[in-house]
């Protein structure tokens, strides 16, 4: 079984690509993060042609998730449980669903902004709510894993110059301390480094020739329990993906599964 990740940046300006990466890459299950659309424009029909069902948690133009399976879906739950608001919204960040025998979350967590900002407060709020929300099914039998944008380089390691972040979001002790909360729960980050080259980055931005210089992040995670962990057989950053025109500032992360 193949799952995979991908921050598309907008499903509908990247959509050629993505119906092409599906029909090449054979992943079963892909949780998409940023969808920037909403739910009546999410291009289920071309998706369905592939043969890809899909579920969606977007309401505009910002945010938005979702996931595509052609396994199935079964036990679907919108949002987040106990998730906290922001202005007065709880945003579409979060979808989860059992896809086959493993269950799997779609995330995309806060970005922060900046430290003293009210969105970095709400960041960390809001990944104590996941904390909570997925520690039944972490702890459980089944494979189960959350994967996403989760907005934090887990180490210095995950990003091409940590000086360049004092004082910033993604890299905080705080950030990185929700992460190991999460840990805690009884889920690993099953993409280990080094992975078949010595920098996986998942995100590049699109300023200063970042993508070809290398100055990227791994921000793009891939969180199972124990029995997804024991299942996982390979995995890789799909760095083809962030080239040439019309790219996402992310790359596909893909788990190969052994069930």
């Amino acid at each position: 079984m193949r799952i995979a990740t991908w921050n598309v940046n907008s499903i509908t300006a990247r959509l050629p690509r993505v119906l092409a990466w599906l029909e090449s890459s054979g992943t079963d299950v892909l949780c998409i993060q940023e969808t920037k659309c909403g739910a009546e424009q999410f291009p289920a029909d071309e998706l369905r042609a592939l043969g890809y069902e899909s579920v969606v948690n977007a309401t505009g133009r910002w945010n938005g998730v979702a996931l595509l399976s052609r396994v199935g879906f079964e036990d679907v739950v919108t949002g987040l449980p106990g998730g906290p608001d922001y202005d007065g919204v709880q945003e579409p960040r979060a979808i989860s669903a059992t896809c086959g025998p493993v269950r799997v979350w779609s995330v995309y967590v806060p970005n922060g902004r900046e430290i003293a900002h009210e969105h970095y407060a709400y960041k960390l709020r809001w990944l104590d709510a996941l904390k909570t929300a997925v520690g039944e099914d972490a702890a459980g039998g089944r494979p189960f894993a959350v994967l996403g944008d989760y907005n934090i380089a887990p180490t210095d390691a995950d990003v091409w110059d940590v000086s360049l972040f004092e004082g910033a979001t993604h890299v905080t002790e705080p950030e990185r301390a929700a992460l190991a909360g999460l840990r805690e729960t009884g889920l690993t980050d099953v993409v280990p480094r080094p992975l078949k080259y010595d920098h996986p980055y998942t995100y590049w931005d699109y300023r200063q020739l970042a993508f070809p210089k290398n100055k990227g992040m791994r921000i793009d995670l891939v969180y199972g329990n124990k029995p997804f962990a024991e299942a996982v057989k390979d995995s890789y950053v799909d760095r083809e993906e962030r080239k040439g025109k019309g790219a996402s500032d992310h790359a596909p992360v893909v788990v190969d599964l052994d069930l």
